[in-house]
């Protein structure tokens, strides 16, 4: 089954993450245009269904350029949040490529990296992938928020961002900036990294590495503006969502802020 984020509500179906998205996007949240589809959809197409294909077909063509992203049963739910474990594909573009990044995210799961990790996280049964589409943000700036600090328990906002879509920033590839903001969004530190390579869309689809403008490898990314939105979508989140703690994925383009993704920190994020 291939519905619209607004319409998950089943993390049996549609995996964590999904269902994470369906929330916010019903909470009004700033989440990119997308869809899911369901475990049994996503198999049907690992297998070879390729009638399974046409629905997504439909919705993504209207997408242009998209993310696809895991969306595992169990996945980040309250004990496990298999960060690195699964695969994203960025900029996807066309059906031959879409076809071939769903099977590339639903084979992620069955490595034996990922199987290790849900046994000794204690997520029970086989692996059972659904799947998020998402239109691609074409990231200015991005990375990810921590609505309390994961390392020290304070209650205060952690932000590392980088130049570029945020995955520089999830795979480590460089050293972020890093701030703190407090619980009313006053900045309480501001850390530049060296962010000396930047992802970025290729013209013709896929993502590539390119070095940063030497002026810019240590120049702040975020402005006090931007700083500002990312304290109040903290706000926003734990107002629909719980005092949290969460840990928010996050991207700034064309002067918008939006929400990529959003989890209860667990024991794996910490």
């Amino acid at each position: 089954m291939t519905v619209g984020l607004a319409e998950v509500r089943d993390e049996s179906r549609f995996g964590g993450k999904a269902t994470q998205l369906g929330a916010c996007v019903r909470a009004g949240l700033p989440v990119p245009p997308g869809f899911a589809l369901g475990v049994d959809q996503v198999h049907a197409i690992a297998q070879g269904n390729e009638e399974a294909l046409d629905p997504v077909f439909r919705l993504a063509d209207a997408l242009g350029s998209v993310a696809v992203r895991s969306s595992a049963v169990g996945e980040d739910g309250a004990n496990a949040s298999f960060a690195g474990q699964h695969a994203t594909v960025l900029d996807v573009r066309g059906r031959g490529a879409l076809k071939e990044a769903i099977r590339r995210v639903w084979a992620s799961g069955q490595t034996a990296s990922a199987q290790g990790y849900r046994e000794r996280m204690g997520v029970e049964g086989a692996p059972r992938m659904a799947i998020v589409v998402q239109q691609l943000i074409a990231a200015e700036t991005a990375g990810v928020m921590f609505t309390c600090n994961p390392m020290t328990g304070d209650d205060e906002r952690v932000v590392e961002a980088a130049w570029g879509l945020g995955e520089v920033v999830v795979a480590g590839l460089v050293t972020p900036d890093r701030y703190r903001l407090g619980r009313h969004g006053e900045v309480l530190e501001r850390s530049a990294g060296e962010k000396d390579i930047a992802i970025c869309s290729l013209a013709g689809g896929g993502t590539a590495q390119h070095a940063v403008a030497l002026h810019l490898v240590s120049a702040l990314c975020l402005s006090d503006a931007q700083l500002a939105a990312l304290g109040d979508l903290a706000l926003l989140c734990e107002a629909h969502h719980g005092a949290g703690p969460h840990d928010i994925e996050f991207a700034f383009a064309g002067g918008a802020l939006f929400l990529l993704q959003r989890r209860s920190i667990t024991r794996a994020a910490r």
